[in-house]
């Protein structure tokens, strides 16, 4: 299932990154989102996500929470 279709405060585990926008998973990847990792979802807003991985909060929109795969 992809991150966006998550619920608030439960941490998942990153299986993969999926997009055909090279330029999003080189982003994602520089922000510490790789297969293996932890992410919690902190809250959701309209279309935005309050997300916490690595000890750092990222507020990041449904395209790239939907590209996340947990």
């Amino acid at each position: 299932m992809s991150l966006s279709n998550g619920e608030l405060r439960e941490s998942y585990l990153i299986k993969a990154i999926e997009s055909i926008d090279q330029e999003m998973t080189d982003f994602l990847f520089s922000l510490g989102f790789y297969s293996g990792q932890k992410v919690t979802i902190i809250s959701k807003l309209a279309s935005n996500y309050i997300i916490n991985v690595r000890d750092a909060r990222y507020s990041i929109d449904k395209e790239l929470a939907q590209a996340i795969l947990v």
